[in-house]
């Protein structure tokens, strides 16, 4: 059975930990030479970051093994106060409230991909069409200003990019609802034009969703991220460089 990510993280660090140490246990013990503490913790990142890899662990979270521990060295080298962890803490449980669980991060999309999504939306007459997993905003707010028939919302479930979305609606006087309620407890047959950025850790079951619930002729739209199990009925790719590639099916 596959572990949850936050239990394969952990173990990942404490086994990099135990490695890493053995490793200078052995050095000094058969070359006499005394391992310095800023080499051990890159050795336990490294560590970290391989076997990441060997788990095969979302492409984000090599990195973030291997600057774990290292980074926590220099914090502590620096005398940094303990009320800066605590606030770097609730700043990220703020903005990654539930990742352990979706495993989906806090991805931005940005304008390329907006003008693509734009171009699959239709033309004439209204629709509705909501963002799951809305982030800050952006999709909702920007296709809201060229396409008046539309009627957009948003979904969030992590509070503090909700509140800069909700923050940014009225600011700007906009129609668009946000929301900060799970996608999958939503019904997506309300809608006609359902997008999401989300990780391919999310699409199987998001998937299974769409295909129960969404209408016949109703569009779901996923960036970055196809589906499997069935070929997309529109593919559509950003300039070259400037973003990723949109898939799209017709229900």
């Amino acid at each position: 059975m596959r572990l949850p990510v936050g239990f394969q993280s952990l173990f990942i660090q404490g086994a990099a930990v135990l490695l890493a140490a053995l490793l200078g246990f052995l050095l000094q013990h058969f070359f006499t030479y005394p391992i310095p503490l800023w080499q051990l913790a890159l050795a336990v990142g490294a560590v970290a970051a391989a076997l990441s890899l060997s788990w095969r662990q979302a492409a984000w979270w090599p990195p973030l093994h291997f600057a774990f521990v290292p980074a926590a060295l220099l914090a502590q080298q620096a005398s940094v106060p303990a009320w800066v962890y605590l606030a770097a803490f609730l700043v990220l449980v703020l903005f990654y409230w539930s990742t352990f669980r979706t495993r989906v991060p806090l991805y931005l999309s940005g304008y390329p991909a907006w003008q693509a999504l734009a171009s699959l939306l239709p033309q004439t007459g209204p629709f509705r069409f909501i963002d799951l997993g809305s982030g800050l905003g952006g999709v909702p707010l920007y296709l809201e200003s060229r396409f008046a028939q539309g009627d957009f919302s948003g979904t969030e479930i992590a509070p503090a990019p909700w509140l800069i979305s909700r923050a940014r609606t009225w600011l700007k006087g906009s129609r668009v609802r946000f929301l900060r309620r799970d996608y999958a407890g939503l019904d997506l047959g309300e809608f006609d034009v359902v997008f999401a950025f989300l990780s391919p850790a999310a699409m199987p079951a998001l998937w299974r969703q769409v295909e129960a619930q969404m209408r016949s002729g109703s569009l779901f739209v996923s960036l970055a991220f196809p589906a499997d199990g069935r070929a997309p009925d529109h593919v559509v790719t950003p300039r070259a460089g400037a973003g990723h590639t949109l898939y799209a099916w017709r229900m």
